[in-house]
């Protein structure tokens, strides 16, 4: 289950981000700055190799705290900026003064919270150890490769 969650949860930073900021509001902007729109390519093809790799060491390395903690601070880093968006005059809104909103809360904002609880509980699960003292339920509790060779 938790791998799941996981998967899902790389979806709004793997995916979802990469589609809907190709267009007109970011990458092709004219309005935007040629080397704001190369961090945002970098940004954008960055995040989503990252959820690549993570999807490969979450199912076929069948680790679950290191591609966890890749996600944590990728999904992390996006609320920090936000938070500290009114020092350096970022915001959500377009450039055309648009915002994708339900009763005043950006959706994209309030994606990436629940986002980033999702990752921040099957992270903080991969460092439980049962009481018996076995390793059942963490998952890939080492990041280390247990493989002969």
């Amino acid at each position: 289950m938790r791998r799941i969650v996981l998967s899902l949860a790389l979806i709004p930073f793997g995916v979802l981000t990469p589609i809907l900021e190709m267009g007109m509001t970011h990458v092709v902007n004219p309005d935007w700055p040629g080397h704001a729109r190369l961090h945002e390519v970098w940004q954008l093809l960055t995040n989503s190799s990252l959820a690549m790799l993570c999807l490969w060491l979450i199912w076929c390395s069948r680790q679950l705290r290191f591609p966890a903690l890749i996600a944590f601070i990728i999904s992390f880093g996006f609320l920090v900026a936000y938070a500290l968006s009114p020092l350096y005059g970022g915001t959500m809104r377009h450039s055309d003064g648009s915002e994708i909103a339900i009763g005043g809360v950006n959706i994209a904002v309030a994606m990436m919270v629940v986002t980033t609880i999702a990752i921040g509980a099957v992270l903080a699960s991969t460092f439980h150890t049962p009481r018996d003292g076995s390793n059942r339920g963490q998952g890939d509790a080492s990041l280390r490769d247990n493989r002969p060779g």
